[in-house]
């Protein structure tokens, strides 16, 4: 065992497989096995311990964990005072913030948090809901659902607070939004004091921007063409870079070669342009990671 050790946890659940993945892509292995909460990483100065998300910004800050995986959500509803590394916007499904939102039945005639006085509310986020529902001046009963909440309403409360991304089993139940109550992400955060120590200071801003270089490279790839110096301008004028493309001398004094990185989205249609333009030795590959 290394001599100097990070405690880092990794959010069990839904958010496993896709925090692994980032990890992965970063440069560090992680692997699960079966009935153990102690993932392997290929780091020797890394310790992992699988937990849930929920209860992620507890321990780190009670330092059990020097840093964690977590939601913001989880973060505001444990009130959870840790030091936050970096944001990273992915989760389970995509690539953008999910949102706790109040919903009710379709033909509930509540259309408004007001609406909501002396209603029943089922939720996972209970300090959550409160919170929101101090913030608008409503007395309402909030009670802890322990799963399949989006099927209460309307026989066994009148409201739910849910998290989404999509809003796809919202509608398969019969349910509308009335409501954004907050919009969440991923964070990486730590414990203050863990963080206060300078090599575990350095070991996470290592890692969180290995983390963000990954996220800020995906829907891109890299362009390498030859083009000739009198079209140049021409091809520059239609080409998109993440910055300033990169423009290099070739043996042949007429000709330079161009380096830029795109949307991915974007190449199907920009590379007919290009060769029109009269670009030459088109190449498209992929990036792994940007770091400005």
């Amino acid at each position: 065992m290394a001599d100097k050790l990070l405690k880092l946890g990794i959010p069990a659940g839904s958010l496993q497989e896709a925090t692994a993945e980032l990890f992965r892509k970063a440069g560090y292995n992680i692997k699960f096995a079966s009935r153990s909460y102690y993932p392997s990483v290929d780091d020797d100065e890394i310790e992992c311990l699988s937990i849930r998300a929920q209860e992620m910004a507890r321990y780190v800050e009670q330092g059990i964990l020097d840093a964690g995986i977590t939601g913001y959500d989880w973060i505001i509803e444990t009130n959870a005072d840790v030091h936050e590394v970096c944001e990273l916007i992915f989760s389970k499904v995509s690539r953008r913030p999910v949102r706790w939102v109040l919903a009710v039945p379709e033909n509930s005639p509540i259309q408004c948090a007001k609406d909501l006085e002396g209603k029943r509310i089922a939720t996972e986020a209970v300090g959550l809901t409160r919170m929101y529902l101090q913030k608008h001046g409503v007395n309402a009963e909030v009670e802890f659902s322990w799963g399949a909440t989006e099927v209460k309403p309307p026989r066994l409360v009148d409201a739910i607070v849910e998290v989404t991304e999509t809003g796809s089993s919202l509608r398969a139940n019969d349910l509308r939004i009335v409501d954004e109550v907050l919009q969440s992400t991923t964070r990486l955060i730590a414990n203050k004091k863990s963080f206060a120590d300078p090599w575990k200071q350095q070991k996470l801003s290592n890692i969180a921007l290995m983390l963000q270089s990954c996220l800020a490279a995906e829907g891109k790839v890299g362009l390498m063409l030859n083009v000739r110096r009198n079209d140049l301008e021409k091809v520059l004028r239609g080409l998109p870079a993440l910055q300033q493309p990169t423009v290099s001398s070739l043996s042949d004094p007429d000709w330079v070669a161009i380096n830029t990185i795109i949307n991915e989205s974007i190449v199907r249609s920009i590379i007919p342009e290009l060769r029109e333009a009269g670009a030459t030795g088109i190449v498209e590959f992929p990036i792994n990671k940007i770091i400005d």
